[in-house]
């Protein structure tokens, strides 16, 4: 399943205030259903970001994920960002499609089991 980077910028304020909680609950609940594998916030920022690693079967799926966050009706997401990212390398090189660029097989032996 396709791995997505998406970062969100909030306006700071009450309103971000009052939905912070349901907003992390429900990406919790994102957590035990497997559909994203970590969030944060990201530090240094002139707005509040959060960073999160979501997979789906589609960017559509993504979407729709985005959209049901408590922050999402309530007009507190002012920034919103979501690219597909494939890990090839490191601790979430499982999520990864197992296909680099042409340039890069040779690090990637060939896998002859299947």
């Amino acid at each position: 399943m396709p791995i997505f980077i998406v970062r969100m910028d909030h306006p700071d304020g009450d309103g971000w205030g009052q939905y912070v909680l349901p907003h992390v609950l429900y990406l919790k609940q994102l957590i035990q259903e497997g559909k994203l594998l970590a969030s944060g916030p990201l530090k240094g920022t002139l707005l509040r970001s959060g960073f999160l690693i979501m997979q789906g079967a589609n960017l559509q799926e993504i979407e729709d994920m985005v959209a049901k966050d408590p922050f999402s009706p309530k007009g507190l997401i002012c920034d919103l960002r979501i690219e597909e990212w494939d890990p090839l390398f490191g601790c979430l090189s499982e999520f990864s499609s197992g296909k680099p660029p042409a340039e890069l097989q040779s690090l990637f032996p060939c896998d002859d089991s299947s």
